[in-house]
């Protein structure tokens, strides 16, 4: 064992290199040391290849003036989307009419202009799709290698400019830094990685099974790319909602046509930007990822073209389904993630000041406007007023504002919540409010449109709780989409279950308690796509799990191998396992003409007994009709 190791770890004192004055010496200690050479330097080499080939490729993308805490620009009273026609100086200076209309782009939390963005009417819809669907034509040829190496690219940009991309979407949607790095950074970085680890396995070549009639063939599944899809996005992640399709439809080998929400258009023509940078200093065309920007009456130039081969829509209820019934005009298949109303079931017994951080921020994260949010925390009775005081207590410290708005000594406040990405619902959200109130439910914080003393924009509510809420009312019914809390009472386990499924919507789901069992119980009980166990919305950074809804929170699924799948053709294709020695024939007594109608039989019916009849002595007296027929 002393020698095994000597030699292991001091090979070079074992060699006689010269092969002199040594009986004992052999060619066979230089043949050593080269190999071991050899064998090193061509691992060198192929690392080295593999690094040149693989590894990622970096690129630069121009900021943003406006991503600049400092940066200044014109302040519009009442901003909104069409604030350009109130002012016209708003528009571009080259703006001609003709016809076409703009978007007035703004930051909500501080209504400051970012720019007047022309809005794509049906010709120009057309145009780009037809860009995307010819350069799809070279970029489905390339291999799983060459797109993950893309995917290496994005994310090493990504992390290396997360703090800039951050303060873009700050921007253009008015949330804060904290609530952008969880919700945008760290959730496109979880998808990239899993593309760039797991996707190939996804969608690479499968061998299926087969019975033992099908036993001397081999049975097969290809993923093919589908051609040019479209993915139709939500406005409360800019930079999420927009890469997320992009990068799992440009995997799976499609161009995409991306139609990014009229509230965030700025931020978003930047990140697919640097999808296009990327592209191109790799080598490959930029026509792939396609942008439109656009009003919802030009939508229907894009869910009703033919060359669309598939619709991913992330939105609200209402639009889901005019998608959809659009997408019936060539039958093009559509995933849809509708919302929802997400309860968090929290059984007796539960240490509330434990998970009351949790609950927290599965509310206020984002200002309440997240699909996956918590929306209903389901309460036993006995820990109500507890749970009441608690989240009433902390609701009350919370502070907004905006990060990009410094203050003139240069620092900026620190604020939990930002702004809203608009004021439009603030009358509705109060009228729910007020009208709970009128049903019994209690309310002592918030309630109503917050008037910021520093920040222009008038896009803040104030963060509230509405206690006691009866579960059948309007607003525990409806989906907020905004920084409220509403608690609803049960007595006993299946009561919480009950209410939990009393609502249209079925996306996401809570279930907290001190016995895991009894939580997992319960979870299989609700009718969602996806529930967390003593956690929140923990199934959407885990990207290999599918990520979707039931009921009126959609159908369909995106995320996970699921989801990559969706966009892509499955081809079954049936070999011969042998070709050279089993092929199938018809036998003569199944040829057409056919000669005899009970031969026939005979053979078929013995064929069936013989591979399916429940017992031997059965499928035995198969084969012997089977080869009487044969005769």
């Amino acid at each position: 064992m002393h020698s095994l190791f000597y030699v292991l770890f001091h090979p070079l004192n074992t060699l006689n290199l010269w092969l002199e004055d040594d009986p004992n010496a052999s060619i066979v200690d230089v043949l050593y040391l080269f190999t071991t050479f050899s064998a090193f330097g061509i691992w060198l080499v192929f690392d080295r290849y593999q690094k040149a080939v693989n590894s990622a490729v970096p690129f630069r993308h121009p900021a943003p003036e406006a991503a600049d805490p400092n940066w200044h620009s014109r302040m519009i009273p009442g901003a909104n989307l069409r604030s350009h026609l109130q002012m016209p100086d708003l528009l571009p200076l080259q703006f001609g009419g003709g016809g076409r209309d703009y978007i007035t782009c703004y930051d909500p939390a501080n209504s400051l202009h970012l720019t007047s963005a022309l809005a794509d009417d049906a010709r120009s819809i057309e145009g780009k799709i037809k860009r995307a669907k010819n350069a799809q034509v070279k970029w489905c040829e390339t291999s799983f290698g060459e797109r993950r190496r893309v995917m290496r690219s994005l994310l090493k940009w990504l992390v290396e400019n997360q703090e800039l991309c951050v303060r873009v979407v700050c921007r253009d949607s008015g949330k804060t830094m904290v609530d952008a790095a969880l919700g945008e950074i760290l959730t496109t970085c979880s998808k990239l990685e899993w593309l760039i680890n797991h996707g190939e396995r996804a969608l690479r070549t499968e061998t299926r099974y087969s019975n033992l009639m099908m036993s001397y063939k081999k049975s097969q599944v290809i993923y093919e790319p589908k051609g040019v899809v479209s993915a139709i996005v939500s406005w409360n992640y800019p930079l999420h909602n927009a890469w997320s399709p992009i990068i799992a439809s440009i995997f799976a080998g499609n161009a995409i046509v991306l139609k990014a929400s009229e509230h965030v258009i700025w931020s978003t023509e930047w990140f697919v930007g640097a999808i296009h940078k990327c592209l191109e200093v790799l080598g490959y065309d930029a026509d792939i990822v396609q942008t439109v920007c656009c009003w919802p009456d030009q939508a229907e130039a894009l869910t009703k073209s033919p060359l669309i081969k598939h619709i991913t829509f992330i939105g609200s209820e209402e639009v889901g389904r005019k998608v959809a019934m659009a997408a019936t005009e060539h039958l093009t298949p559509v995933t849809l993630e509708l919302g929802g109303k997400d309860p968090a079931i929290i059984l007796p017994d539960t240490d509330l000041r434990k998970w009351s951080s949790i609950w927290m921020r599965g509310i206020f994260q984002n200002s309440g406007q997240n699909c996956i949010g918590i929306e209903r925390l389901i309460v036993h009775s006995e820990q109500y007023d507890e749970l009441y005081d608690i989240l009433t207590d902390r609701v009350a410290k919370l502070r907004f504002g905006s990060v990009l708005a410094p203050t003139r000594e240069g620092y900026i406040n620190t604020v939990d919540c930002g702004s809203m990405i608009s004021n439009d619902r603030f009358e509705v959200l109060e009228e729910l409010i007020f009208q709970a109130q009128e049903d019994g439910a209690r309310v002592d914080v918030g309630g109503k449109e917050l008037l910021h003393t520093s920040c222009e924009g008038r896009s803040y509510f104030q963060a509230t709780v509405v206690g006691d809420a009866n579960p059948k009312s309007r607003i525990a019914q409806m989906e907020l989409f905004a920084p409220i809390a509403l608690l609803i009472k049960y007595d006993d386990i299946d009561d919480a279950i009950t209410i939990a499924n009393g609502t249209r919507y079925g996306l996401g789901a809570s279930v907290f308690g001190p016995h895991q069992d009894l939580c997992i119980e319960v979870a299989k009980e609700l009718h969602c796509g996806m529930v967390s166990v003593n956690d929140f919305g923990v199934f959407y950074l885990n990207q290999d799990l599918p990520f979707g809804g039931t009921k009126s929170s959609g159908y369909g699924r995106f995320g996970g191998p699921e989801g990559l799948r969706a966009l892509t053709n499955p081809k079954a294709i049936v070999t011969d396992r042998w070709p050279s020695f089993v092929q199938t024939s018809i036998p003569k007594v199944l040829d057409y003409p056919i000669r005899s109608l009970v031969r026939s039989w005979d053979f078929v019916h013995g064929l069936i007994m013989l591979l399916y009849a429940d017992g031997y002595r059965a499928r035995f007296n198969g084969l012997v009709q089977l080869t009487k027929a044969c005769r």
